[in-house]
């Protein structure tokens, strides 16, 4: 069942949440410390991502929020919505108090898969933002709550295209970040499923060291032709 959760914060925090600042537009975030929290990988998505005017914005595998979040951050003037996709309901709920902890208005939390999204948001979204789980294999001893958001073990890649594609408008974009060493598979799956890869940066952890991360972004009917941009060193 898709759940669109309403905003409202009662200024309670539950066991292991904590408030931290996102150090861009004044804006706050919850976390908890005894689930996933957040990586840089949210952050320069974000950041790699150029916003357009009135956009319509759709944050996929939001965790707790933090690439719809951030994202808006960056761009209040431009981003019009945000709708925040998230399957585990602790995690969703998490973003929907964040969201009201920051009184944003224009702001949506649904507490659904990704591959379960409806149908009111078809061809709807001027851009889809993803940080979806990226690597490979099981979870054997991992907490299976923090494993399924860095692996694809409830959604795969193909998933993630084949939703973005549904929900965007013609023209819209996809920008998402997997890992550099799946550069051909993620450039196929958006190729393949009609979302023209337009730009492309890796990330490396310093200036001599092989790129770990790729940032890409298509659009849904777009030209062929990449723009391959200069590396980027994230110095962890």
């Amino acid at each position: 069942m898709i759940v669109a959760m309403e905003t409202q914060f009662t200024g309670k925090l539950g066991e292991g949440e904590v408030v931290e600042e996102l150090l861009e537009g004044g804006l706050k975030i919850i976390q908890n410390v005894k689930l996933y929290r957040f990586t840089s990988d949210s952050v320069l998505l974000t950041r790699f991502v150029k916003a357009k005017a009135h956009e319509k914005a759709a944050d996929f595998c939001a965790g707790s929020g933090i690439v719809g979040l951030h994202f808006y951050a960056l761009n209040p003037e431009k981003v019009e919505s945000v709708a925040l996709f998230e399957m585990q309901k602790d995690l969703s709920d998490m973003s929907r108090r964040s969201v009201a902890l920051n009184g944003l208005k224009n702001f949506t939390a649904v507490n659904c898969r990704v591959q379960d999204i409806g149908k009111e948001y078809d061809e709807y979204f001027s851009l889809v933002l993803a940080n979806p789980p990226y690597e490979r294999g099981g979870f054997s001893n991992d907490d299976y709550k923090k494993a399924i958001c860095r692996k694809e073990i409830t959604v795969t890649l193909a998933e993630i295209v084949d939703a973005a594609f549904a929900k965007l408008k013609f023209g819209g974009r996809l920008a998402l970040v997997n890992r550099a060493d799946r550069v051909a598979e993620v450039l196929f799956a958006m190729k393949s499923r009609g979302i023209e890869p337009k730009r492309l940066q890796f990330v490396r952890g310093s200036a001599n060291a092989k790129p770990y991360l790729l940032l890409v972004e298509g659009t849904k009917g777009g030209k062929e032709g990449v723009d391959v941009l200069p590396d980027l060193v994230n110095v962890k």
